[in-house]
């Protein structure tokens, strides 16, 4: 019988353009990948159905424990994209406790969504939001690649299996 093994996450580390934010950053939300689908219904069908249409737009958030300049000055601009990187530890446990760790890997393409000037209040730290959109997405688990999704190149892969040839190929895109 195969032993059961437990993963988990607890604690990650985010680069902006390459740059560590280590110990600056509270909490970050990377999003998700979403499904936009639509009903369909025809003539003879006992119900209504929903078939998917194509993928979501992409948008997380970054809550920092304080303001950093570095970090503001790359993301108040809507005009520019930046690389975000976010680096996790997994722990895999079994019966016998700790055995391995592995990283997840996450970059992304991001641009800032709005930039907070701040709300303060005595003997209370400020905390910083910065919502994101992105336009790329690539995960890997102890370098075995997960998802990646490239919005403006219509490239989807789910586990390295390229989920878009046949609607490129049918679109003339190559």
């Amino acid at each position: 019988m195969a032993g059961f093994s437990a993963h988990r996450i607890s604690n990650a580390n985010i680069y902006l353009d390459g740059t560590s934010f280590f110990g600056k950053c509270e909490e970050i939300d990377l999003g998700s990948i979403k499904t936009v689908s639509s009903d369909f219904q025809g003539l003879g069908m006992v119900g209504l159905i929903e078939l998917p249409d194509g993928i979501d737009k992409l948008e997380g958030k970054i809550t920092w424990n304080s303001l950093y300049a570095e970090a503001a000055k790359k993301l108040v601009t809507p005009f520019k994209s930046i690389q975000l990187q976010c680096r996790s530890n997994v722990q895999v446990f079994n019966n016998g406790g700790l055995v391995d760790e592995i990283p997840l890997v996450t970059i992304m393409t991001i641009t800032g969504k709005e930039y907070q000037l701040g709300s303060h209040k005595p003997r209370d730290p400020t905390k910083y939001e910065t919502p994101f959109s992105s336009t790329y997405v690539r995960q890997l688990i102890n370098g075995d690649e997960v998802v990646l999704l490239d919005y403006l190149s219509n490239i989807f892969r789910v586990g390295g299996e390229d989920q878009l040839s046949k609607y490129r190929k049918n679109i003339g895109q190559t």
